[in-house]
Parts: structure tokens; sequence; C-alpha cells
């Protein structure tokens, strides 16, 4: 009788863990915020941050010991998740739970939200079609787009959520000043002299990982080096208005934005 229930057994439980698992997501997704769209529980949220969080995750919530939090809506996850993740805090890491009341922990969520999250109003002017034209012949070779394309530089599948156009607008027409931190340029130079140019994702005292530009994820140990070089300049080139006039650039957005929006991709 045992024998008989193993693999089927197996297979029970497989597909209870399945179901649980969705309805875990379903559950959290279902969440709404009793206070979304309230200015005054967003403010509240703030002071809240400030108090309990902000020692982890910075004054701006994005990261010290703890992670960037202004990514989370951008990476898809909705408020009743990251209301959950709060409430029952993070296993095997340094982030605990909380006892505090629902409505605070609610309030929170509205201030990163807030802080995360752009107005679609923002990307409404410009042509998606002509757009996905201008990202196919100048981005696709390192930026993703709702699953095409490169994979060199973020992807920018749901860019226009959490970046507002202005700072966009900024990152395209001059893109090194301000490299985020995972797609700053640096070249390391072999003991042969051999140069390998990329993108530094992690280094410590005696190590460094970088992403070179064919996408290849390289590790090094310093002592095996010659010299690392950090550089002030993006990988990416600025697109300035002899490169990208402003009507192509208003197309571009249009179209990232229409990602955002349940778009097609290239």
């Amino acid at each position: 009788m045992a024998h008989c229930w193993g693999k089927r057994g197996e297979t029970l439980l497989a597909a209870l863990a399945l179901l649980l698992s969705t309805s875990v997501a379903s559950a959290q997704d279902s969440l709404a915020n009793p206070h979304e769209g309230n200015p005054g529980a967003a403010r509240a949220g703030r002071a809240l941050f400030e108090t309990r969080c902000a020692e982890c995750h910075g004054a701006d919530a994005k990261g010290i010991s703890g992670p960037d939090l202004t990514d989370l809506w951008a990476a898809g996850r909705s408020d009743g998740g990251v209301f959950q993740t709060i409430q029952r805090g993070v296993p095997g890491s340094i982030m605990p739970s909380s006892s505090a009341p629902d409505d605070e922990l609610w309030a929170i969520v509205s201030y990163l939200k807030g802080i995360s999250t752009v107005s679609p109003v923002e990307f409404a002017t410009g042509n998606a079609d002509e757009g996905r034209q201008m990202f196919g012949a100048n981005c696709a070779g390192c930026h993703r787009a709702g699953g095409s394309g490169g994979r060199l530089g973020p992807d920018l599948s749901r860019i226009t959520l959490s970046r507002s156009r202005a700072g966009l607008m900024s990152s395209i027409r001059d893109p090194s000043a301000a490299m985020r931190v995972g797609y700053r340029t640096v070249t390391v130079v072999t003991a042969e002299g051999q140069r390998i140019r990329g993108l530094k994702k992690a280094e410590d005292a005696f190590s460094i990982q970088i992403v070179d530009t064919a996408e290849r994820l390289q590790g090094y140990l310093k002592t095996d080096l010659r010299e690392v070089q950090n550089e002030a300049q993006s990988l990416m080139p600025p697109f300035g208005p002899d490169r990208l006039t402003d009507g192509d650039l208003d197309n571009l957005l249009r179209f990232l934005a229409s990602l955002r929006e349940g778009g097609d991709a290239l």
C-alpha cells in the first residue's frame, strides 16, 4: 500500500504545492490598499518608514544593507505582495516580521508606491509604432523590451512605471551623468595585457565580476590582474538631438509606456 502511494502521492503533493503557491500569489495580488490615493496616508507612511525602515533601506528607500525598494512595482510586485512582505518579513534575512497594525503597514505601502511609480499621463504623447522602430534600430542591441532585445543594459519593459519622463530623457541624452550601480563601466587589464571592457557587477577587496560587451559574466582575482580602470563614461553612447530628435524621443518613450500598458514587444 505504501509503495502504491509513493509516486501517486508525490504527484498529488506536487499538485497541491502548486495549487497552494498559486493561491497565495492570488491572495497577495487581490489585497487592495484601503488608503490608495490618500495623500495623508502617504505622508504618515513616510514618517513610519523613516522611523522603522530607513536604517536598512535608506532615507530614499534605495537600499543600504537592505535592498532598493523603489524597484518593487517596476519588477511586477503588487500592493498586496509588498504589504505581506512587510508584515511577514523575509525568512533567512535581516528583514523581521512586523506586528504593527495593518493601517500603518498600508500607509508605508502607500508611501513606497508614491515614490516608486509614475503617472502614465507623463507618457501620453508620441507614436508607439514609430517608437518601436526607433527602439529596434537604436536600443535593442543592449536593452530588452517585452522579452526581446539584448541583456547588457537594463530591461526597459516596465521602466516608465518607475522613472519619470524627465529622468528618462536625461538618461538617454547623457547616460554618463548618472550611471546606476551594476551598470558602471570598467576595464580590467590582465597580466598578459589583455583589456576587457564591460559593466561592473560586483567587487570586493580580492575579486571583481563584470559582464563584458559580449554579455558574458566574467570573474577575476585581482592578484591576476594588472589593473582595474573605473571609467566615467557609460557604455551607452549619448543620444543628442542630432542623433535622436525630440520627436523621435517622444515616440520612443510612448513605445516604452505601451509595454507598461500591456502593449506588444518588438
